[in-house]
């Protein structure tokens, strides 16, 4: 019966390892920077997170080929895009050919009614069309005459110019043979709008690699290469750089801890006795995290290195009780205060309103909690009986010299204190960084290459964001609406440069009808139209399109 009741700690360590191993073998490694965002975040803040994680922003993939001559970048632009587009990863991929540019031209001329601001009952009373057809025939004298000429017979007043002037202030990007380039015309540029969400950084990831895979099954020249940038891209290149250093830091700490361990045992099977609670503690803290939030960020295994230097320090504690340096109830006292004392150090960042900091909150405490009780009642049994620790007395006894010679600094110590804390006083403006590029991993070539892509596909220097809710997608598209009247007129006093609002390409279903509403059947039409048409050069039968 003593014998059961020995080995009983053994046995549920063993199972425990074995439920972590399970645990861990399903869980979800992920690294985007969002779980060090609030978890219960006000309304600004969750549009940040919605856009990090889900919004169009952190879909966008922005390709540009580089290399070759201009004719073969964009015949590989052509191709890739095509090829894309097949992939069903995405849900567009644009690159300004002319195919995809007629398709858009003739999507918002069959619904110029519906779009145009410019469609009110007043515009197509006799006077109104009067007044718009004038405007239409002057505007072929201008630079635009060649088009207004081909508009002009099916859209006399001039709806579709009315579009094109909404979005003239619009950056372009520059074509060239058909397809977009750089403003240099050294780089093909394409746009990928992909299908999975931002957060899933596995899926962008696949992404990512479908494109480059593509891309080399093109035939091209040997100094044509592709180029990407966009929050996936940072996403997915942020994710394998986390992972990436924290396997090195991990690699670097384990190697460190048992070669010091093994220089001061000098027997391996205490280096793997002292390691037990430590081993145990990561496995532990790794499933507490999977269980509790479903999911265990990079940065948390990355703690793991604290958790070797203070869980190791128990089994050491241990091994100079067993060799009698140090009394068994000391010892056990020495043990509770520690983890005691880290708990209450630990718990803070269990409470804190950030994921990724709750985190390393549950995975410190379970892992330290779990490694103290491994060296509590699993060494004990493990641990052979003739094994003895090595004597450091000798290195003991130097140390000790060293630390009263050091103990006489103590005021420098202190002086050095108050000067650091006096600078963080007086310069904390200065000091704190409080920009969230500062968690960025990504390197600046990255991002000088991010910017340019950015300023070669004309995107808008975007610094403040509108969030407008509704219990409906038309009531919001109503109040955006609204809100373009007030944008109108601060682009107008020159308050503001631009806006963008879905509501201009997507009015509510409440304008569209009233704009359908202000257009006359074809009688009235053909009446009001021959009305109109008094005292101006162009004939009525020149217009029956219209």
């Amino acid at each position: 019966m003593t014998s059961k009741v020995r080995s009983l700690p053994l046995v549920l360590w063993l199972a425990m390892l074995l439920f972590c191993l399970l645990v861990i073998m399903q869980t979800r490694f992920v690294a985007d920077m969002s779980a060090f965002m609030p978890k219960t975040p006000n309304e600004r803040q969750q549009l940040l997170v919605d856009q990090l994680r889900d919004g169009i922003i952190a879909r966008l993939i922005m390709i540009g080929i580089e290399g070759g001559e201009a004719a073969e970048r964009a015949q590989l632009s052509r191709e890739l895009a095509n090829k894309l587009r097949d992939t069903q990863l995405f849900v567009g991929v644009q690159n300004g050919d002319a195919a995809t540019q007629e398709r858009d031209r003739a999507y918002l001329f069959d619904n110029r009614y519906l779009i145009s601001p410019g469609v009110t009952a007043e515009r197509f009373t006799a006077e109104g069309m009067h007044t718009a057809i004038g405007n239409s025939i002057e505007a072929l004298y201008g630079n635009a005459g060649l088009m207004f000429k081909q508009l002009l017979p099916k859209d006399p007043t001039g709806e579709a110019m009315q579009l094109l002037e909404q979005f003239a202030g619009e950056s372009q990007p520059r074509s060239i043979d058909g397809v977009w380039a750089s403003r240099d015309g050294n780089r093909a540029l394409l746009l990928a709008h992909t299908l999975a969400a931002g957060s899933d950084t596995d899926a962008q990831a696949d992404t990512l690699a479908a494109i480059h895979l593509t891309f080399d099954t093109l035939p091209h020249s040997a100094g044509t290469k592709l180029v990407m940038s966009g929050t996936s891209v940072f996403s997915v290149s942020s994710r394998n750089l986390i992972e990436g250093e924290v396997s090195r830091l991990a690699t670097a700490s384990i190697v460190l801890v048992i070669a010091l361990l093994l220089a001061v045992y000098r027997s391996v099977t205490l280096l793997a006795l002292g390691l037990l609670p430590v081993v145990s503690g990561a496995l532990v803290g790794i499933a507490a995290v999977s269980l509790g939030f479903g999911q265990v960020h990079g940065l948390t295994l990355g703690f793991g290195t604290t958790l070797i230097g203070e869980a190791v320090d128990y089994s050491i504690y241990y091994f100079l009780q067993r060799s009698g340096a140090t009394a068994p109830s000391s010892f056990w006292r020495t043990i509770r205060i520690g983890v005691l004392t880290s708990i209450a150090g630990f718990a803070a960042l269990l409470f804190s309103g950030f994921p990724g900091l709750a985190q390393l909150g549950l995975y410190s405490i379970s892992g330290l909690i779990t490694a103290a009780l491994v060296t509590r009642y699993v060494l004990p049994i493990v641990m052979p009986q003739h094994v003895t620790l090595r004597d450091l007395s000798t290195t003991g006894e130097r140390l000790d010299r060293i630390i009263e010679r050091i103990s006489r600094l103590r005021w420098a110590v202190i002086a050095l204190a108050l000067i650091a804390g006096s600078t963080i006083l007086f310069h904390s403006d200065a000091i704190w960084n409080r920009q969230l590029s500062a968690l960025s991993p990504i390197s600046k070539a990255d991002q000088r290459l991010d910017s340019e892509l950015r300023s070669d596909m004309g995107g808008t220097d975007m610094r403040y964001m509108a969030a407008l809710t509704a219990p409906t997608g038309e009531l919001a598209l109503q109040k955006a609406e609204q809100a373009n009247e007030v944008l109108q007129s601060l682009v107008k006093n020159k308050i503001i440069g631009s806006f963008n609002s879905p509501a201009l390409v997507l009015p509510s279903i409440a304008r569209q009808r009233s704009r359908q509403a202000s257009i006359p059947d074809a009688e009235q039409a053909r009446t009001r139209l021959a009305q109109s048409l008094k005292e101006l050069p162009i004939k009525a039968d020149r217009l029956q399109d219209f």
